[in-house]
């Protein structure tokens, strides 16, 4: 079995560089010119629909009628896999991520990222200001944005979450537009964080959860929008992956 994980593994990976390559130069055309940049993240989705078909990874989706057309959103998705950034371009729409600046060192990958999407230099807070701006930006423009609210891949415990920072929220309540919380329930299963990088055969799967709305709200509601939105997401993967309520951990304190 393991040898099979290895083989999938170089075939998906080997599979991952040959299709972006053979999409990049799409990218840049979008890229250059002016305007463009939706239709470069439109690529970014059939890339991702067409990756997964090829890697045989079918990938369930749940909830996709509560994104209605024409509406921008923030979407806040638990992060324990180097696999859900991928899989979150199933998500509709035209989407920019927020992700962290290290992933603009990878060869034409960061490119591509940095002009497309946002980055983030987590320890900067002058960075955390900037990426606060830019997607300001991108939600007047029509866009939604994607945000893993734990900072990344943090927890080393899934399928327990670490604690979120407030910037997802922040914005959703700045700019009054709903934010979704979005789970993937086996991403930890089909690729976990251990080292080894070894794919598993297990079928993926989406739950975009119903929006929740920040009409009215201020930044006092900011602790409750976190932790509800945390509950709804911590609870499905719970939910999902069967634990017992023995298995659970408490809530703790949010540090930001």
């Amino acid at each position: 079995m393991l040898i099979l994980r290895r083989i999938y593994t170089i075939y998906a990976g080997l599979l991952f560089v040959v299709s972006f390559l053979a999409m990049f130069p799409l990218l840049l055309v979008c890229i250059w010119v002016p305007g463009w940049e939706r239709f470069g993240r439109q690529i970014n989705q059939f890339w991702a629909t067409a990756y997964f078909f090829l890697i045989f990874k079918p990938v369930r989706i749940e909830g996709k009628s509560h994104i209605r057309k024409g509406q921008a959103y923030v979407f806040a998705a638990n992060h324990f896999s180097y696999i859900d950034i991928p899989m979150m371009g199933f998500i509709p729409g035209d989407v920019v991520f927020v992700g962290k600046s290290s992933i603009m060192k990878v060869p034409l990958f960061g490119y591509y990222f940095k002009k497309l999407h946002i980055a983030v230099n987590r320890s900067s807070v002058k960075s955390r200001g900037e990426v606060l701006i830019r997607a300001k930006r991108a939600i007047d423009k029509g866009s939604s944005i994607v945000i893993f609210p734990e900072g990344g891949i943090t927890t080393g415990k899934p399928p327990h979450m670490n604690r979120f920072k407030d910037g997802a929220f922040t914005l959703a309540i700045d700019k009054q537009i709903p934010l979704i919380p979005v789970t993937l329930s086996y991403n930890h299963l089909i690729l976990p964080d251990d080292g080894r990088l070894l794919l598993n055969f297990k079928a993926g799967k989406i739950v975009i959860h119903e929006p929740l709305e920040t009409t009215g709200m201020t930044h006092k509601d900011l602790p409750e929008l976190r932790e509800k939105c945390y509950e709804i997401i911590q609870n499905q993967i719970w939910s999902d992956n069967h634990l017992l309520e023995t298995d659970k951990t408490p809530v703790k304190s949010h540090e930001n």
